[in-house]
């Protein structure tokens, strides 16, 4: 992919999650905030604006640019720590995230992804990065195997794919995904989502 107009690193998450959500961000340029978003928006803005410091022979560097020609992804580091390894820097990344861990394994694809792209720009190879999610005030240590990069790779294909086809799919409403969404009012599932019958939806209206 070193060829290609590469895409955000960040797209891959948002594929993982919902397809309709990454094609309504990356591909239609929309966006809402809500609560939610408005606190992620602070944290990483907190973050970033620590600046590199040296500690205990660890330096941290913040909003470090990052780019991989394997992936065909650009994007910015929240956190990676450079640890001194023989005449070198082993980096370590660390992705800061709001809430508390999720079922799903978007943030560790994200996390994967700026592994790929410092493999890349440091020689080397990295065997685990950290989750940090806001509400436990803890780290979530991801090992990078092979499984976890099999799906990210994939998922950088098929986010790529997504985003040169030009079309935004069609996603079937589904509660737990679709209501937590600050697009939920731009993408408005239940109409635009897979064909059903009138009496399907007078129905389901009904209901609620």
């Amino acid at each position: 992919m070193a060829d290609a107009e590469p895409v955000a690193l960040s797209a891959l998450q948002h594929y993982l999650y919902c397809p309709r959500q990454c094609a309504l961000i990356h591909v239609e340029q929309c966006w809402a905030e809500d609560a939610a978003t408005a606190e992620g928006r602070i944290a990483h803005e907190r973050v970033h604006s620590t600046g590199s410091e040296v500690r205990r022979g660890v330096r941290t560097v913040t909003s470090m640019p990052l780019r991989s020609d394997r992936l065909g992804v650009v994007g910015i580091a929240d956190v990676v720590e450079l640890r001194a390894a023989g005449d070198g820097w082993l980096p370590y990344p660390v992705e800061h995230k709001r809430g508390r861990p999720k079922a799903h394994r978007a943030d560790e694809v994200q996390l994967c992804a700026q592994a790929f792209a410092l493999e890349e720009m440091f020689a080397t190879e990295i065997a685990e990065g950290a989750l940090f999610y806001g509400e436990p005030r803890r780290r979530t240590v991801v090992p990078l195997d092979a499984e976890l990069r099999a799906l990210t790779i994939r998922i950088a294909v098929d986010t790529r794919a997504l985003f040169e086809a030009g079309r935004t799919p069609r996603m079937e409403y589904e509660r737990r995904r679709c209501d937590p969404c600050s697009l939920l009012e731009i993408c408005r599932p239940r109409v635009t989502g897979a064909a059903r019958s009138a009496a399907a939806w007078l129905g389901e209206m009904l209901r609620e």
